[in-house]
């Protein structure tokens, strides 16, 4: 049984309306405990932010949905239903995967649809390998999902479980590009199946097999929008909690934390002090230690992901070649992890991920107009160039991306452009996160699991963290977990859910854009 928090926890003060602090204040609520949520921006979501633009709505954080599931157990937590605040869209294609030799690969989640797409790419003996793989990710998943992502941990011996022997025997300490490439022999492929790693900040060739389970939530489970952007799923969470009890006070900044002892008394904001029996600190985690101020010791300095950089481009066309998710490699591959995570330089020969959401929603952007967000990697301020050279560098890499653009077909889109927004590192600095990446604390060995920064902070009996940066990790699925298991530490083992109404989302049936 794992730790929970001791003393009086009637109270609970959420520092943080992104997905982690919603998902924790939802669980917290449906345990009888009665919720604060301070946000020091004007609106919930967190890095799930909205930016409305000259009539375009736009989404600042992830724009990949997955696992829906797992945000309906925070609603279901209060009697509620993601599936009846939500309107999901399941997506046809998931992705669109275009390459430097002209060809494309539409990523369907069905399993005969996928076998039949990677059949006319690349012949059926692959078709064949698609289909093993598919069967070996559904075990990964099995094998990792209840007891090492939806999981405390207090020492490294809560991992000695049957299944970790069954996570070993499936090859999951393995290394994911071998371990694909066991499967699929046509580099292409490999690809679509293995650049997921680059979400935990480890290239495929150096990270463990076992994270190819985000390669099955984006493959094989599904992928989803929801309609009215992705900051719809934040803000029904939001609604969720108010009506579930939740005071939610936002535009309020955290400044610090009042203490007795080894107990946090009270949160102060730059308008009032709150007091409560327990805190959950989402922030990142530089900020939440400053708060605390503890830093807990580590043998080695912690390693943080690559960053990116992120072009938000309203336009007066689009292009017909672009689903709602596309991914634009380039020829190099190896290079380029080498330069997010090694030489810190930028790519050379860069893949990217082009979203248009108005593909699938047209109401985001005006009438006739389209939105399109293009997300490079980079590296982060460790290793590449700091927040101050970013004031500099942004706008002429802004220039190398458009020019990129146009080389791979998307002609005209420079001259497109009507309101646009360009997200830097220095961006991801000034918003408070370490090394200018918004996706934390990479995932290397040493930084997984039980040996990731824990949710538990040494000398303070009473808060808790959640996020990206603690357990189980980077991710939107991940991230709504981490609040889960916060609310756990403070309620013990969560109860069943209650009965509530639920709609769930409309068959996956295989189409093509």
């Amino acid at each position: 049984m794992t730790r929970t928090l001791p003393g009086p926890s009637d109270h609970v003060v959420v520092v943080g309306a992104g997905l982690a602090g919603l998902s924790a204040a939802l669980h917290l609520l449906g345990a009888g405990r009665r919720v604060t949520v301070v946000e020091r921006d004007p609106l919930p979501g967190g890095r799930a932010g909205r930016l409305d633009l000259g009539g375009y709505r736009m989404d600042t954080g992830p724009t990949v949905l997955t696992m829906p599931d797992l945000a309906d157990e925070a609603f279901a937590a209060v009697g509620d239903s993601l599936y009846r605040r939500v309107d999901l869209v399941p997506l046809h294609p998931a992705y669109r995967a275009r390459f430097a030799d002209g060809a494309t690969l539409d990523v369907h989640t069905g399993a005969d649809a996928m076998a039949a797409e990677v059949e006319r790419f690349a012949g059926a003996r692959e078709a064949a390998g698609y289909r093993r793989l598919r069967d070996w990710l559904e075990k990964l998943y099995r094998a990792q999902m209840r007891r090492f992502i939806d999981a405390n941990f207090d020492s490294p011996l809560n991992l000695l479980t049957p299944d970790l022997a069954r996570l070993a025997a499936l090859g999951g300490f393995g290394r994911l590009d071998a371990r694909i490439g066991r499967f699929l022999t046509d580099e292409r492929l490999r690809r679509v199946f293995s650049f997921q790693a680059l979400y935990a900040g480890v290239p495929p060739a150096r990270a463990l097999a076992a994270y190819a389970v985000i390669a099955y939530m984006d493959t094989v489970a599904g992928v989803y929008f929801p309609r009215g952007g992705m900051h719809a799923l934040p803000r029904a969470m939001a609604d969720a909690a108010a009506d579930a009890g939740a005071d939610l006070r936002y535009g309020q900044e955290v400044l610090r934390l009042e203490r007795s002892g080894a107990r946090v008394t009270a949160v102060v904001t730059g308008q009032e002090r709150i007091p409560c029996d327990s805190v959950v600190l989402t922030p990142d985690l530089p900020v939440a230690y400053r708060l605390l101020g503890r830093r807990p010791r580590r043998p080695v300095r912690l390693r943080h992901s690559p960053s990116a950089v992120v072009l938000h481009l309203g336009t007066d066309r689009t292009w017909p070649q672009l689903a709602h998710h596309t991914i634009s490699f380039g020829a190099a591959w190896r290079t380029t992890f080498d330069e997010l995570t090694r030489t810190g330089r930028l790519m050379s020969d860069p893949s990217l991920l082009i979203t248009r959401p108005t593909a699938t929603d047209p109401g985001l952007a005006p009438p006739g107009r389209h939105l399109h967000y293009v997300l490079a990697p980079c590296p982060n301020t460790d290793i590449g160039p700091d927040a101050v050279a970013w004031g500099e560098l942004g706008p002429r890499y802004r220039q190398t991306l458009l020019r990129e653009l146009e080389r791979r077909g998307l002609d005209g889109i420079g001259a497109a452009v009507q309101e646009e927004c360009l997200v830097t590192p220095a961006t991801w600095r000034a918003a408070g996160h370490a090394a200018g990446t918004p996706f934390s604390a990479a995932h290397t060995f040493a930084q997984t699991g039980p040996f990731r920064p824990r949710n538990l902070v040494r000398g303070t009996e009473n808060a808790v963290l959640a996020g990206c940066g603690t357990t189980p990790g980077v991710g939107v699925p991940t991230v709504l977990v981490s609040g889960k298991l916060a609310a756990a530490r403070i309620t013990g083992l969560p109860r069943p859910a209650p009965t509530r109404p639920r709609t769930p989302p409309q068959p996956l049936e295989e189409s093509t854009v």
